[in-house]
């Protein structure tokens, strides 16, 4: 048998630097091409890749429309992109023996589709080896086309059509799911086209404590009818299934909710609560500064020198914020400031309280005493005041559901963030769809056992 020798060296390497002589055989284990149905007859270095002159094992001589044995004809070759070998190129150069049949004259060739789908310019396993860098290594698509030496077209195409057909189309994606998290997201920053989707999150396992938040789906548009028309094109099991929708203080979202998932609770979550309340609070600092100075805050401004400490929890705050603010509000100019920083922070004392009955006890006490007899100053609380009023009973069933947050919906927009910043942006959002899917789907574990 001939001897065959495994590439150890750099891309600039020669043949009289190749070491470890290998058998045949134990070269197509190396490269796993013996569960490709391949065996490698001889190989070629180039200074920037590898190429390895494969033969299909099977001998498909019979002919596939009346069975007859067939006479070799002539061959063919099939250049594929395999898994790469030290982030060196390794192509794999398929002889492939094509027949003919003396009895009916049809032609054909040997079946590879067990080395590679119909067409495709990668060999299945470079397929494999692309999703898993993509979803388990989040690599980008031009380091990994840059890896099996293809385009970066070829490489997205392929990686894409395999995440759809492994992952995203399996029927079992969304069984489980029983708390849902709602919230818009911004994918592209242009002036063109609609810039906003909605994203729909499974807190289920947060709730579980069983594994982080994943996306269930993405769909363009921030509206009620948005998300109403995504829950009516879900099945009834999983609309029966869903106890628990997490949301802001959008009310498209929570009358979708209602119409579509009547069984189900809605929740605003603490996430959102508080970020309304800052932003009350941000409102209110600003006009007083507008009020005091004349101008937008500036660098020396006591109101502007708190702004970050204003949102900081009391109980975290230390001693030099701490005396920074008293010093501010010593100031009977920004008692307003003062009145609504109090708001704030009770708010924040009401989630961290460690008996649930008590937190909620104190967060009702605080949106019955803001929501009338508020001095006609404070515009804000009123208007805070009248928001959790009318969305009191989501707010409050939070305490009643532990573990139903939006928190982990923003990380996942955050890492949504993060793949656009990879892949340098996204134009086309049924593309954009499928890579975040790839990306925040929680498809790692299966992805595991799938390889």
């Amino acid at each position: 048998m001939e001897v065959l020798y495994a590439v150890i060296a750099k891309p600039k390497a020669r043949m009289s630097q190749l070491t470890s002589p290998l058998s045949a055989p134990s070269l197509d284990e190396f490269c796993r091409l013996d569960r490709l149905g391949l065996t490698v007859v001889g190989q070629q270095v180039a200074p920037d890749h590898t190429v390895l002159v494969c033969h299909v094992v099977a001998p498909g001589d019979l002919c596939p429309a009346c069975g007859r044995r067939g006479d070799p004809r002539d061959s063919v070759t099939r250049r594929l992109a395999h898994v790469p070998f030290g982030w060196w190129p390794t192509i794999l150069e398929v002889r492939v023996r094509r027949y003919r049949c003396s009895e009916c004259a049809k032609v054909w060739r040997q079946d590879m589709r067990g080395a590679a789908a119909p067409r495709s310019r990668l060999s299945r396993d470079a397929v494999t080896w692309a999703l898993r860098a993509l979803v388990i290594d989040r690599m980008s698509v031009a380091r990994i086309a840059q890896a099996l030496g293809v385009a970066w077209n070829t490489a997205n195409k392929a990686v894409l059509a395999a995440g759809r057909a492994l992952l995203i189309a399996d029927p079992t994606r969304l069984d489980g799911v029983e708390v849902i998290g709602v919230d818009e997201h911004v994918w592209r920053h242009t002036r063109h086209g609609d810039r906003y989707v909605t994203v729909i999150i499974d807190l289920t396992p947060i709730r579980d404590k069983s594994g982080p938040a994943r996306l269930l789906d993405l769909v363009e548009g921030r509206s009620k009818k948005v998300f109403k028309s995504w829950l009516a094109a879900q099945t009834k099991a999983f609309r029966a299934g869903v106890q628990v929708v997490a949301m802001d203080g959008f009310t498209g979202f929570k009358s979708a909710a209602v119409e579509e998932l009547p069984d189900a609770v809605e929740v605003m979550d603490p996430f959102h609560v508080v970020a309304l309340a800052a932003e009350k609070l941000d409102l209110t600092r600003q006009r007083i500064q507008q009020a005091t100075r004349g101008h937008r805050g500036r660098t020396g401004d006591p109101l502007y020198g708190i702004r970050r400490a204003l949102h900081t929890s009391a109980g975290l705050l230390t001693d030099k914020q701490r005396a920074r603010i008293g010093a501010v509000f010593a100031d009977d100019a920004h008692i307003e400031v003062e009145a609504t920083w109090g708001v704030y922070q009770r708010i924040i004392d009401a989630y961290r309280q460690p008996s649930r009955a008590e937190g909620k006890n104190m967060l009702d006490a605080l949106i019955a005493s803001i929501s009338s007899g508020v001095p006609k100053v404070l515009g804000e609380v009123i208007t805070l005041g009248r928001t959790l009023k009318r969305r009191r009973t989501d707010v409050l069933a939070y305490f009643d559901h532990p573990g139903t947050s939006n928190g982990p919906t923003e990380a996942i927009n955050g890492r949504l963030e993060h793949l656009r910043g990879t892949a340098l942006g996204f134009r086309n959002l049924v593309h954009y769809r499928l890579r975040a899917l790839l990306d925040t789907g929680g498809f790692r574990p299966r992805l595991h056992s799938l390889l």
